[in-house]
């Protein structure tokens, strides 16, 4: 049901109502989170489309957030839009939110590959007095030949370790949650900080089954380690959740799961890979950054912002 409406001089409409129910190409915009009002789209709408848009969820305490429990949110926009039309959006969803009595707003801007725009948008964030709250580095694979190319490449020299090692690869849609618990208890064994939340996951698997894909390593009928990647985007792939068996001897399972996860793009025709993250509460991750660079040609930022109302 539409909320409210707000049309400007240059013929564009500002459009509120409720994300649930949709099926949007980010799918996670659509999804409710425990704690917070259930997600409104703020949509800029000239001559009936879409030309941008930002999903916000309310806490308890009037934060409006883009979005909660969730990789990122932000602004999407077409990359056709004037700086001046985008600037006029994010005042007239502003404007929106101080009638509402919205207290402070907190953007989660997707890095460059998922949003053209991605520059532009910080930009005018910051011009708007918006503030940096927290950066994160994204490692990237970019280009659905080149993917194709890697897998290519390397196909040969990983079939013959995989032969040697005795394993076998199992990759495919998601038939039971076991496997959570295996990541959960192996992460926590190695003194990893556990990030999901394994109620809201399985939901989420269970509302869009066709976005999340298993990839697990087994040998003699045991599994050594598992990765899960999710279709953020349709036309991309992310790294999700991993996690290898801390007692296993076996080397090289990071690189055999990579691998597999640049298979499974390759068969799926995929344009990118998202590596996410590589993160410590201290600085950066450099282990895991060289590791990931590896994989990847590319990287970009996960902006978050935030604005006291």
């Amino acid at each position: 049901m539409e909320a409210f409406n707000k049309e400007t001089a240059n013929r564009h409409e500002l459009r509120v109502v409720s994300s649930l129910g949709e099926r949007d190409a980010y799918f996670l915009r659509n999804f409710p989170s425990a704690g917070y009002s259930n997600p409104l789209d703020f949509r800029w709408v000239k001559k009936g489309k879409t030309k941008a848009s930002l999903t916000l969820a309310i806490s308890e305490n009037l934060e409006a957030v883009s979005l909660p429990l969730c990789p990122f949110g932000g602004l999407w926009v077409e990359e056709n839009l004037s700086s001046a039309e985008v600037d006029e959006f994010i005042k007239a969803v502003l404007d929106v939110l101080r009638q509402r009595g919205v207290s402070a707003i907190r953007i989660v801007q997707a890095p460059k590959p998922y949003q053209a725009n991605f520059d532009l948008i910080n930009y005018l964030l910051f011009k708007n007095g918006f503030e940096l709250e927290s950066l994160l580095s994204h490692h990237f694979f970019i280009g659905k030949k080149k993917i194709k190319k890697f897998v290519q490449k390397d196909h040969a020299k990983f079939l013959a370790k995989s032969k040697e090692l005795g394993l076998s690869i199992q990759t495919g849609p998601i038939s039971n949650f076991g496997f959570l618990q295996e990541i959960k208890s192996w992460n926590q064994e190695r003194g990893y900080t556990i990030l999901f939340d394994e109620k809201r996951l399985i939901s989420q698997v269970s509302n869009f089954p066709e976005r999340y894909f298993l990839i697990s390593i087994i040998k003699e009928g045991k599994a050594l380690a598992h990765t899960l990647g999710v279709k953020l985007w349709p036309d991309s792939i992310y790294y999700f959740l991993a996690a290898i068996q801390p007692k296993t001897s076996v080397k090289n399972l990071g690189e055999i799961c990579l691998y597999q996860l640049f298979q499974l793009a390759s068969d799926q025709r995929l344009n990118f890979i998202d590596l996410g993250s590589s993160d410590l509460n201290l600085g950066a991750n450099h282990n895991l950054m060289f590791f990931k660079s590896r994989f990847s040609n590319d990287i970009s930022n996960k902006v978050t912002w935030t604005l006291k109302l």
